[in-house]
């Protein structure tokens, strides 16, 4: 629900520094909403710490590794305070209100219920969920599941809040079924770094950790929102420029992130109202533009390395990396002109952010959704390993690639095996360390697990956690596949739009959250998670569940595993006993993870092991691989411009907190669509004018929302920018990366017209 439902949208330019005092009223405000200032406060004193805490639902970003208290952000307060509200959501909510009518009310609305309470069953007769006993609930799942013609014909969907015991138990129960359909959040997000990273160093992470992030001379981060997204970065890099690193942002809008700050527990610093600057360049490429930004950096430092020794490393080029020679031939044939036009970026700028780069020792790149979610994602994310590689910032204390990942643990899901793709080596120690004949043939991702529910090919859906009917691009069509299916089941904490759009049955499973004890017949359980840069550290829940009745997650993947799989030798009852037996299990099927009870037990947990850091690079070659590809044409054609969905800042992933975007000063408006004055100008648009938006997929369909108001913002002309999940609709299920089959979120072709035009053609043409 939001605050202020009647107000009038405002735009106020925000000038003001990241976090500080706006973000301390914007908790205070948010806190005495959600009457939570008693246990919120108190989740404020756990969350994020290593002696007993629990990790915060939000973003992966690591932990101090000093055990600094008082690591957290406002997003992240404002994640566990919605967890933790005293709103319920009971049997009586569900006999009050239809499905069809709860279709009606907003996601705001529908999450700001509060919490689930009850497993529900979907009753077609009345239109209304009804409880339904947790034994109940297992037998359909499992009837269903057996009843399939073949294991292929289900499909298992993660969200990155599940912790790494259960990942671990969902994807064996998965295979023991046989089939590797695990699509995940990741498919949607960092697909194309996992394989870039994979093709380029033999990884599928980035090698870099918080250490490197405090020693490094220059910080490159591209395509990220870090106040909004990763808000804890804000404190790396004030203490980067404090010790006079130079920090370039990469981004077609200039974030708050990319200014300045004041972190909330730097107190001097909030009581003397003084901030920190948190970059020393700004540079705005057009949407898609980051590859040839990155391909005219490199191509100025092999120009400068003809008569500069230093500027490029030829030791460690010679001795670690092969396609060097073919990379600098390339290099040298990209005209100047044709890296301008697509980065939208000029030489001069270009070659400054290049000078940056050489001049430092110690460089380290980190990057989001504005790189990977395009046609061409993974050759960016390798061009940005080339320029990493001609100066040897690899293996080295200060340097190295470091993707954002930007949901708690969806790296751990992952590396705990929810992957449609998994490789034999890993299914090889699955199958000895559990005893199972794990499927061999690659299962579906997000995409193709939309596309063959719509075609009747998937018939039983399970979603770990998310809103996948809101997350996934295409919402009508994603909404179709939903509904064909025979069953669909969502675990979850709260309600919201995928528990309405369903399948002919529907179960809604309600689990215990981050912040709440996990107590099993073994005593009082902790789970582990993995940050973005690896760290596996336990998490242990501090308040009293809202419901009796709610299952952790480990014991629901457990209750339908032994449904379906009733002869099944793997031990489901006794690992929700007690999860240190998940644990040992685990430490034998996974690599990295031996010895993992005593290990994830010391006080910062462990680092997996990352052979690229070490300089072992698992390609083919042995070697860090230079890539050779093309630049791709993201210059928009004439009349269309180049949109890319974001999140507003009070918001995380698909819930809303309020319609405010207090960062780029917004209030009271999501349905809006940010543009160049130039743009909106050729339109003949003003402020608030209401605009239809349409876009042209690659097979020629169009899809479009109407009543847009447009905002004038600082972007590159050509380039536009609104809200995910309202805007997903206009992302077709058929615009997904040949590279990463990830949807293109950030790169959606769309003409811009004011509402009521009857002219097809978008005015400025």
């Amino acid at each position: 629900m939001t605050e202020r439902d009647d107000a009038a949208p405002e735009f106020r330019p925000y000038h003001h520094p990241a976090a500080g005092w706006g973000a301390a009223k914007s908790v205070s405000r948010f806190l005495l909403r959600e009457r939570e200032f008693v246990d919120g406060p108190r989740a404020v004193q756990r969350m994020n710490h290593e002696d007993k805490g629990f990790d915060c639902p939000g973003c992966a970003w690591p932990d101090d590794l000093k055990g600094l208290r008082l690591d957290i952000c406002e997003n992240g307060i404002k994640h566990v305070t919605w967890e933790m509200t005293h709103k319920r959501v009971g049997p009586g909510f569900f006999a009050a209100h239809t499905v069809s009518e709860l279709a009606e009310w907003s996601d705001a609305e529908l999450e700001d219920q509060g919490r689930l309470t009850h497993p529900m069953r979907y009753d077609a007769a009345t239109d209304t969920y009804v409880p339904v006993p947790w034994c109940e609930a297992f037998a359909l799942v499992g009837e269903r599941l057996r009843g399939l013609d073949h294991p292929g014909q289900a499909a298992f969907y993660t969200s990155g809040r599940l912790g790494n015991e259960a990942t671990f138990l969902y994807q064996l129960m998965a295979r023991e079924l046989g089939t590797n359909n695990l699509p995940d959040c990741s498919n949607m997000c960092h697909e194309a770094s996992g394989r870039a990273l994979t093709a380029s160093l033999g990884t599928g992470k980035g090698t870099a950790d918080l250490k490197d992030w405090e020693t490094a001379d220059a910080l490159f981060v591209l395509g990220v929102n870090a106040a909004s997204n990763a808000p804890r970065m804000l404190t790396a890099l004030a203490e980067a420029h404090r010790r006079g690193a130079s920090i370039v942002h990469i981004n077609p809008l200039v974030e708050a992130a990319a200014t300045r700050t004041i972190i909330p527990h730097d107190f001097v610093n909030m009581a003397l109202f003084r901030s920190t600057p948190t970059s020393t360049l700004n540079v705005q490429p057009r949407i898609g533009g980051d590859m040839a930004l990155v391909r005219g950096m490199a191509k100025a430092v092999l120009a400068r390395s003809e008569d500069d020794p230093k500027a490029l490393d030829r030791e460690f080029v010679e001795r670690y990396t092969t396609g060097f020679e073919e990379y600098r031939e390339l290099c040298a044939a990209t005209p100047w002109e044709e890296i301008e036009r697509q980065s939208g970026v000029s030489r001069a700028t270009v070659e400054r952010a290049a000078r940056v780069y050489r001049e430092a020792d110690r460089s380290l790149f980190s990057w989001c959704l504005g790189i990977t979610q395009h046609e061409h994602g993974v050759d960016t994310v390798r061009e940005i390993v080339n320029l990493l590689l001609l100066r040897g910032n690899l293996g080295r204390e200060g340097a190295g690639p470091s993707p954002v990942r930007g949901h708690s643990n969806v790296q751990g899901n992952r590396t705990c095996g929810i992957d449609h793709r998994p490789s034999d080596a890993f299914l090889d120690r699955l199958a000895e360390a559990c005893g199972i004949e794990p499927p061999r043939e690659h299962g579906l991702d997000t995409v193709g697990t939309i596309r063959a529910m719509h075609g009747g090919e998937v018939k039983v859906f399970v979603g770990m956690g998310g809103n996948f009917a809101l997350a996934a691009p295409d919402t009508p069509y994603t909404a179709e596949a939903l509904r064909n299916c025979e069953l669909t089941v969502q675990v979850s904490t709260k309600l919201n739009r995928s528990h309405l759009v369903h399948g002919r049955d529907a179960l809604i499973l309600p689990c215990l959250g981050r912040t709440e004890k996990d107590v099993q017949r073994g005593g009082e359980q902790a789970t582990s998670v993995e940050d973005s840069m690896s760290m596996v550290h336990l998490s242990r829940g501090m308040k009293r569940p809202a419901s009796h009745l709610l299952l952790s997650e480990p014991a629901i993947v457990a209750g339908m595993a032994r449904a379906a799989l009733p002869d099944s030798a793997t031990p489901w009852e006794s690992y929700v006993e007690d999860y240190d037996r998940i644990r040992d299990t685990m430490a034998r099927a996974l690599e990295g993870f031996e010895d993992f009870n005593r290990r994830v037990r010391l006080p910062l947990g462990f680092r997996l092991r990352q052979p690229a850091r070490e300089l072992v690079f698992l390609t083919p070659s042995g070697r860090a691989e230079f890539s050779t590809a093309e630049l791709p044409d993201v210059v928009p054609e004439s009349g269309t411009l180049k949109l890319g969905t974001m999140r507003s800042h009070d918001q995380w992933n698909t819930t809303i907190y309020s319609d405010d975007d207090r960062y780029r000063g917004i209030s009271n408006l999501r349905t809006l669509i940010f543009m160049n004055e130039d743009d909106m100008r050729e339109r003949g648009l003003a402020l608030f004018d209401e605009v239809d938006v349409t876009s042209i997929a690659r097979d020629g369909s169009t899809r479009s929302l109407a009543g847009y108001k447009a905002v004038p913002y600082d972007i590159p002309k050509g380039c536009a920018a609104g809200y995910m999940p309202e805007m997903n609709v206009l992302c077709a299920i058929g615009d997904h990366s040949t590279q990463s089959d990830q949807p293109l979120m950030k790169n959606v072709t769309v003409t811009v017209r004011p509402s009521g035009s009857t002219d097809s053609a978008t005015a400025g043409d």
